[in-house]
């Protein structure tokens, strides 16, 4: 999918990530590229479990050393990491579609960051003296 994002947004995937991370970056350039880690990621996944299968499953292996139960859940696992793969791809793939044209700019994000300023009183200020202390013992 590097071939679209170059395509729609006019630059190499490692320029893209460049400009993602300067002050003018577009919300939908951001959004691709958050996409196309989790797709690679993904597809990580994928060669992972194929790897793995197709090493358990060589031909010159111990058949003594196969188990279903193994086998099982690198097919549970390949099938969530092909469904991600796909999710991810058909996002990615809308978000470009419908994305800004070539060369067209979103106004970009301004990130404000507001901090509350909370005074909590003192714990011992609001503790009365001997609450929550050992019970005393009387002979």
């Amino acid at each position: 999918m590097d071939g679209q994002l170059y395509e729609v947004f006019g630059a190499p995937v490692a320029d893209l990530y460049a400009a993602a991370s300067g002050p003018d970056a577009s919300p939908a350039l951001a959004h691709a590229l958050e996409l196309r880690s989790f797709l690679a990621l993904a597809e990580e996944q994928v060669a992972r479990v194929r790897d793995r299968v197709h090493d358990t499953m060589a031909p010159d292996r111990d058949m003594s050393e196969l188990s279903a139960e193994k086998l099982r859940f690198d097919a549970q696992w390949l099938d969530a990491a092909l469904d991600a793969r796909s999710g991810y791809r058909a996002a990615l793939d809308d978000l470009l579609r419908t994305g800004p044209p070539s060369g067209q700019q979103s106004r970009p994000v301004q990130l404000t960051q507001h901090k509350a300023a909370v005074l909590l009183p003192t714990v011992a200020a609001s503790v009365p003296k001997g609450a929550g202390g050992a019970p005393t013992r009387r002979p």
